[in-house]
């Protein structure tokens, strides 16, 4: 039920750190543990089968299906064992409500605009029925008004007790839901903590802020 968030300037590794997780890219080195196994073999669909469900900085619906029909692909794929004798339509119903999607549960993904495809990123997502969230800049190139509606969507996801990992640059909205910041660059932690803690942090407003 935590929310971690990570800051770092581009090509500091954020989207990487990501992949490593998801299983998408192999790490060189080193180990992928979660819920105590050892992950780091494990390919990215075995991944989210155990619980690690993620959204795209772009999103990546299929855009010749609605928006149900996306949802219902992770309802059906994506989730482990213990969810499999849930009804996989009762799944998607339950999340396009949470993300505000029900309404446009029959339009086709690729006739949304960007705060819905947004939300479609997040339904497909939870349809997996993660324990743990990946959301990679879900607020960038949002307005004001939409940032903040993304903000209560993802509050209801914290409430459920779904723990977030979130890179997102729009540090306004990242520090309204975490618990912890880590600030990273080229890999390498600069620092780690409170949200106001890191901010405050020389190391960070070097890199991040170019603050002498």
């Amino acid at each position: 039920g935590a929310a971690l968030g990570i800051l770092g300037p581009n090509g500091a590794g954020k989207t990487t750190m990501l992949n490593l997780i998801a299983g998408e890219i192999s790490a060189a080195s080193g180990q992928v543990l979660f819920r105590g196994a050892d992950i780091t073999v494990e390919p990215a669909p075995e991944r989210c089968r155990r619980g690690i469900g993620r959204t795209y900085q772009i999103p990546r619906p299929f855009v010749g299906m609605t928006v149900f029909e996306n949802v219902l692909v992770g309802a059906t794929y994506g989730r482990g064992p213990e969810w499999r004798d849930q009804d996989a339509e009762e799944t998607c119903h339950e999340v396009l409500q949470q993300t505000g999607l029900l309404e446009r549960a029959d339009t086709l993904a690729g006739n949304l605009g960007l705060l819905d495809r947004k939300r479609l990123e997040l339904a497909r997502a939870l349809a997996t029925r993660p324990s743990l969230l990946l959301l990679d800049e879900i607020a960038g190139g949002l307005t004001d008004p939409e940032v903040r509606a993304l903000l209560e969507v993802i509050a209801e996801i914290r409430s459920r007790r779904i723990t977030i990992i979130w890179i997102e640059h729009i540090v306004h909205a990242l520090i309204s839901v975490v618990d912890r910041i880590l600030a990273i660059n080229f890999g390498v932690k600069l620092a780690e903590g409170l949200p106001q803690e890191v901010l405050a942090s020389r190391e960070f407003q070097e890199i991040y802020l170019g603050v002498s």
